[in-house]
């Protein structure tokens, strides 16, 4: 891990659940588009899970909104989260060590990801949160 000790505390490895964020920013499936933006803004952030019931379905990110709904001339108020978003994102587990976090976030690419328990979104966790320093050289 480029030197790094990642997931090593005082107390043994240091898990997930540890580092996240258990407030997340979520959606139900049939949100319109607008609606996400909105929710990003309103937030400061760049994604929202995709979720029904609790239950995480995919991850709507501001580019998934550019992208594949407004570049391609879909109106964003008609649109629906579940028609763009990345279904089925990687996930991790609370108990995942943060040295796990650290390899899933590099392999997908992104700056963060849901925690799930189950089949239950309990969190989020990203870069800064398991490295310490942000992009781009987590």
């Amino acid at each position: 891990m480029d030197g790094h000790a990642y997931g090593t505390g005082r107390g043994g490895p240091v898990r997930v659940a540890d580092v996240m964020t258990p407030a997340v920013t979520a959606l139900r499936p049939d949100a319109s588009l607008v609606e996400a933006a909105r929710l990003m803004r309103d937030q400061g952030v760049g994604e929202v899970l995709v979720a029904q019931d609790g239950v995480l379905l995919g991850m709507l990110t501001d580019r998934d909104i550019a992208v594949r709904a407004v570049a391609e001339g879909l109106d964003p108020l008609l649109v629906m989260c579940h028609a763009v978003c990345t279904p089925d994102p990687p996930a991790l587990s609370p108990d995942d060590e943060i040295s796990v976090a650290v390899r899933l976030l590099r392999a997908a690419a992104v700056r963060r990801l849901p925690v799930v328990d189950g089949d239950v979104v309990v969190g989020m966790v990203g870069v800064v949160g398991v490295t310490g320093v942000g992009p781009p050289g987590f």
